[in-house]
């Protein structure tokens, strides 16, 4: 396999990917509540392809505040997830090599902190924990302990308390008469093929 950056192509691919690992219940995760409607952050949404170029994993980071420091500023960061790998190629070191590489781009363009929502004994690897994040809250239900950091600046969550909150920017909004229009003909030609 081999690490990519997603491109416009491999949405369908991603999206259908994650319907299978994860199901509807993503939808309703507090993690969502910060994506929806958002782009990923510039660059970081990455892609495992297979040796035909078929997507078998997906990771994006979001820009995120991470509530105010104690001067009332705005703490920066990144959310990371959704995390995903085919089930056809568990265990063959691809979550890790996506996570690797998104954390390595992300300090790469400077960003100074990244958060996420995952198990710790399985983020812990790659330097993630729960010790600057405890008074940090989601937009909706969450487990404590499941919510995690790491820094990759010294520093970047000192501080940081309060609400995580989306910052990134908004991604285009389709214009609801255009997707009618294309459904109504696609069922036309279904139609008349049938």
């Amino acid at each position: 396999f081999t690490i990519d950056r997603e491109n416009a192509g491999d949405v369908v691919a991603r999206e259908r990917l994650l319907d299978r690992v994860m199901g509807e219940a993503r939808f309703r995760k507090s993690s969502e509540k910060l994506r929806r409607g958002r782009l990923p952050a510039e660059g970081l949404a990455l892609v495992a392809r297979d040796a035909d170029g078929h997507v078998i994993g997906t990771v994006r980071l979001w820009n995120v505040e991470a509530g105010v420091d104690a001067d009332g500023n705005a703490v920066p960061a990144l959310l990371l997830g959704p995390l995903a790998v085919d089930c056809q190629h568990e265990g063959r070191g691809i979550g890790g090599a996506l996570m690797r590489a998104a954390i390595t781009e992300a300090r790469d363009r400077g960003h100074g902190a990244v958060l996420l929502v995952g198990d710790p004994e399985y983020y812990e690897r790659f330097g993630f924990s729960g010790h600057k994040t405890g008074a940090l809250w989601m937009p909706g239900p969450f487990e404590r302990r499941r919510l995690l950091g790491r820094e990759l600046i010294a520093g970047a969550l000192d501080g940081a308390r309060g609400m995580i909150a989306p910052t990134g920017p908004l991604a285009a909004t389709p214009d609801l008469n255009v997707l009618v229009r294309q459904a109504c003909s696609a069922d036309r030609r279904r139609r008349a093929g049938a």
